[in-house]
Parts: structure tokens; C-alpha cells; sequence
């Protein structure tokens, strides 16, 4: 069974985030609250946690996960940005949005869309998610919790502990969350911007 950490959605309790993250150091595949619904994460390097995410949602090898990043700190040793696109994702995080940039050979191929050699990238607004980002001082991979057959991201921690508690080893608590996809912008290495999702969480500009 899973266990259960709960954390204030809004005032992080620093102990509880610090079990969180020991949690996660130690191996565990998590169920963490971010901007937009519950997500499955892991450290980076965890194999077999990401077998249990790839198996919880029905999923292959070669799915998109997305990096999860408390800030733009490690944006230039996974992606390949200029200051341009640096200052343009920096104005908007943290945010409703992920970002696919171009990927560089220091990124895990787990990661890596293999085909266009690029990797999603977030930096969430959810306070717990990022009091976990920064105590752990590295990135998450991560997709989101859609079940299968299901259409949108699941948004009740008890209803999640129900469905997979048996197959996660650590589910924390952030309250109901409101489903709300990311916009998804695609930023080529020219330095183009392709909006390819508007997601309903997008409340303020993108600039």
C-alpha cells in the first residue's frame, strides 16, 4: 500500500515535504499534486519507478515525459535555448504551460522524444510541487495521472489511493485539485513559437 503524506496546499509543512523527498530519493514511484491535476514522478534515474508509471498508464516506452523543474536553473544542460527563449519561458514561469524544447546529449534518452529530439519541460506553480522541487535541488520526470480510459488527470488523492494505491509507494496529498492541461508550446531552434495545446488552466497572457 501507498503511503500517504499530507501537505498544506498552500503553507507547505517543511517536514512533510522533507519525508516527500527522502521518499523519493529512496526510489519511490510518487503521485504529487501539480497546476494541473495529480501527476506520476520520479527521480531521474529511477528505472523502475518508471516502469510503474509507464504500467499504471497503460503506456509504451517511447511516451513523452515531461521534466519537472522548480526553476530555469538546469534549463541549459537539458535544452538547447537561446536568450531569447530564455527570457520568453523565464516571463512565463512559474506557470500553466509546458514548453517542448530542443534537447541536448546530456538529457536521459528515457526523456527524449527520440523521433524530433526534444523534451517537455515545466516549471509548476503548485506550492507544494515546488517545495519539493527545491528541497530536492533536481528535476522530476513525470507524466500526468490519466488513467486508462479516462480522458482527463485524476484530482482527488483518495479516490487515486483507491484506483492504484496498490501499484505506487507514495501518494501526498494536496487537496481536491481542479483538472487543468497545460498550454503546450513548441519553441524551435530558430526561435519560433507553435502553440500546440491552450489548456483551460491558462488564465494570463503568454508574452
Amino acid at each position: 500500500m501507498a503511503k500517504i503524506i499530507q501537505i498544506h496546499p498552500e503553507t507547505p509543512q517543511s517536514r512533510n515535504v522533507k519525508m516527500a523527498v527522502e521518499a523519493l530519493r529512496n526510489g519511490d514511484c510518487a503521485v504529487l499534486p501539480t497546476d494541473s491535476g495529480y501527476a506520476l514522478a520520479c527521480t531521474l534515474e529511477n528505472k523502475e519507478a518508471r516502469e510503474k508509471i509507464l504500467s499504471i498508464r497503460n503506456i509504451d516506452k517511447n511516451h513523452n515525459f515531461t521534466l519537472l523543474c522548480s526553476d530555469l536553473s538546469s534549463l541549459s544542460l537539458y535544452s538547447r535555448v537561446d536568450n531569447t527563449t530564455f527570457r520568453l519561458i523565464k516571463n512565463n514561469t512559474p506557470g500553466p504551460y509546458t514548453f517542448i524544447l530542443k534537447a541536448t546529449k546530456e538529457l536521459p534518452r528515457k526523456l527524449m522524444n527520440e523521433k524530433r529530439k526534444t523534451i517537455g519541460l515545466r516549471v509548476p506553480g503548485n506550492p507544494i510541487m515546488q517545495a519539493i522541487l527545491k528541497d530536492l535541488n533536481e528535476p522530476l520526470m513525470s507524466v500526468s495521472l490519466i488513467l486508462p480510459n479516462k480522458d482527463v488527470a485524476e484530482n482527488d488523492p483518495y479516490e487515486i489511493d483507491d484506483e492504484i494505491g496498490k501499484r505506487v509507494d507514495l501518494i501526498v496529498d494536496g487537496g481536491y485539485l481542479v483538472e487543468q492541461p497545460t498550454t503546450v508550446i513548441e519553441i524551435t531552434e530558430e526561435g519560433g513559437v507553435n502553440i500546440l495545446r491552450v489548456g483551460s488552466g491558462d488564465t494570463k497572457p503568454f508574452e
